[in-house]
């Protein structure tokens, strides 16, 4: 049977392709998603896309994935160094969550530095542009199905 694995989007990543391409590159979002339904076949893991630029979505997101799935993989954007609710979120969800930035945010400025994601991650990945998202899939499929 397979896991079920949510990966949550947060603001500004709709624009990806077009946003600001030297930082986050020219893939799209669908794009991303593309490539983590093909992985995720791969795998055995069934994936649940999806973006928001509302905080408080993101948060419904998280809780409905505590409640359903097997492992969550969150970018969540500029709430990564905001966000006391998204870190609450997953702190609750209580699975396995693996947070992913298209950049490397410790070469950008300072501010982003800091994430209120990272303390209840599993573990961070940065740096690669979409093959984050990859990466994200491998380890929590290996994660889940030690």
């Amino acid at each position: 049977m397979s896991a079920s694995i949510y990966i949550l989007n947060g603001p500004n990543l709709n624009r990806l392709g077009t946003r600001e391409p030297a930082t986050y590159g020219k893939t799209t979002l669908a794009d991303i998603e593309s490539m983590c339904r093909d992985v995720g076949e791969d795998l055995d893991l069934d994936i649940e896309f999806r973006q928001s630029n509302v905080e408080g979505i993101l948060v419904d997101w998280i809780q409905e994935a505590g409640d359903v799935a097997q492992g969550l993989i969150i970018n969540p954007a500029a709430y990564t160094h905001t966000s006391v609710a998204i870190h609450d979120a997953i702190r609750t969800a209580e699975i396995p969550t693996i947070e992913v930035h298209l950049s490397n945010v410790f070469a950008r400025e300072a501010f982003r530095h800091h994430s209120y994601v990272s303390p209840v991650a599993l573990g961070v990945i940065c740096g690669f542009g979409a093959t984050g998202y990859r990466l994200a899939l491998e380890a929590l499929s290996t994660v889940i199905r030690p």
